[in-house]
């Protein structure tokens, strides 16, 4: 036997060593249980801003995605120059201006304009985050947060988002996310795991990482909740070994789907909930399975 052989057989008996040890150590610490994730069924959210009807006030195509029984919305926000949370808009306001730029007044004004004169632009939808708790205190909110972090108003959305929900008794009844992890990180700097957490890009690439790799024991969740595209990257996260491993940790599992052709399969995967742009094929299907 030769010495790079020997030399391998250590190197892997002591990854093999330190597999076990750290199994004997490590223990598993799922999430606590959020009121706000407790469904008895699966759960279909909808991307309400993809569904809006342009032909109707915004709050009333809301209304009519409501009644017909969703479980809540998912919702994108960003801060206006006036500070409002708003929820992003369904098409671009202007080609090189962002919801920073505007007060809500000035929003409403361009809204207004844009329907008179039927331009690119009609559809824009104008409703505050604080509108649609008012509106439908019994639906799910999973609230994204949009905000670049190194911006001022992505420094600051944080912090308002908590005032908010306090403000409003709404913390048992919201997810809050990001893409960007770091604001997630800073929303629950104010939180501190009072309110259900999303996972933003890096926290489910580590988490599949953990699960590959055969050290997922040692994986410490820092979310409630997983949105699982089909794919992040190059990884395929629509496995039912992954979606388990998840859910062995507490965290519930939705998937988005906005195309239908795969829902059998995909329902297959025992995940708590769908977020979709067709919640009314995604109703019937559920009801009649």
């Amino acid at each position: 036997m030769g010495r790079k052989t020997n030399v391998a057989l250590t190197v892997g008996a002591a990854s093999v060593a330190a597999w076990a040890a750290s199994k004997v150590i490590a223990k598993q610490e799922p999430r606590a249980e959020k009121i706000a994730l407790s469904f008895s069924e699966v759960a279909i959210l909808t991307n309400a801003q993809l569904c809006l009807d342009a032909e109707v006030d915004p709050l009333t195509a809301y209304t009519r995605i409501a009644d017909l029984g969703v479980h809540g919305f998912a919702v994108d926000v960003q801060l206006t120059k006036d500070e409002e949370i708003l929820l992003v808009p369904n098409q671009e306001l202007l080609l090189s201006n962002e919801i920073a730029d505007y007060t809500v007044d000035e929003l409403l004004t361009e809204y207004n304009n844009a329907k008179e004169f039927d331009t690119l632009h009609g559809d824009l939808s104008v409703v505050s985050l604080r509108e649609l708790l008012e509106k439908f205190p019994q639906l799910l909110l999973i609230v994204s947060m949009s905000d670049c972090p190194t911006t001022y108003e992505g420094s600051l959305i944080p912090s308002k988002l908590w005032r908010l929900l306090k403000e409003m008794d709404a913390t048992e009844r919201v997810v809050v996310t990001s893409l960007f992890d770091e604001q997630i990180d800073r929303f629950n700097l104010y939180a501190q795991n009072s309110v259900a957490l999303g996972a933003g890009s890096e926290e489910i690439k580590k988490a599949y990482v953990a699960y590959t790799s055969k050290f997922g024991h040692l994986y410490r969740p820092n979310a409630d909740l997983f949105c699982l595209p089909e794919k992040l990257g190059v990884f395929p996260l629509a496995s039912e070994g992954f979606v388990r491993f998840l859910q062995d940790l507490n965290i519930k599992v939705f998937y988005e789907l906005n195309e239908t052709d795969e829902l059998p399969k995909l329902a297959k995967l025992d995940v708590d909930g769908f977020i979709t742009s067709h919640p009314k094929h995604l109703l019937t299907f559920f009801n009649e399975n």
